[in-house]
């Protein structure tokens, strides 16, 4: 399983369509996995202020048809805060070997990102917390490795996560 995490705007399901894209290309089966959208629900659960539980719930079961399917690659896009966090992606992927790549991003580039993509009432917040993500995972995020997107182009930037991942390049 690889994971992409790093603050809100910095491209981790942009970049997960694209690896989804190259890795296709090359035959390669695997499934990509926004665990954001799989944790949309209301309410949330008690002290869960990220629905974290149901989000990682639904991966264990959407998992199990992926790998009924012959699937043995997971990307999933996910901010992850800390390491211990992972113990849950490993309970909801029994045996995954975990490695989670930060992306990164300048403070100019995650608010402008975040300008283009949210028009909603949570726009301010979500910007507010892009900046703060970014200096808390900075400092203390879990990351196997790393890599920049400012200036970048997406193709670039997934087959560079591939690369550094070990699953190859385009």
């Amino acid at each position: 399983m690889l994971v992409l995490s790093g603050p809100v705007g910095v491209g981790k399901t942009t970049v997960a369509h694209e690896m989804f894209d190259q890795l296709s290309g090359r035959n390669v089966a695997h499934a990509v996995v926004d665990l954001d959208a799989l944790g949309i629900c209301w309410p949330y659960g008690e002290g869960d202020p990220f629905n974290e539980r149901m989000a990682l719930r639904n991966l264990a079961a959407v998992w199990a048809n992926y790998a009924a399917a012959g699937v043995d690659r997971l990307v999933v896009a996910r901010v992850v805060e800390a390491a211990e966090d992972l113990a849950g992606y490993a309970e909801a992927v029994p045996g995954a070997e975990i490695r989670v790549c930060r992306l990164t991003a300048g403070d100019d580039a995650l608010r402008e990102r975040v300008k283009k993509r949210e028009v909603g009432s949570s726009y301010e917040a979500l910007v507010r917390r892009s900046v703060e993500l970014a200096e808390s995972l900075e400092r203390s995020g879990p990351a196997d490795f790393t890599v920049a997107t400012d200036g970048r182009t997406v193709s670039a930037i997934a087959d560079e996560v591939l690369r550094k991942a070990g699953w190859g390049a385009g």
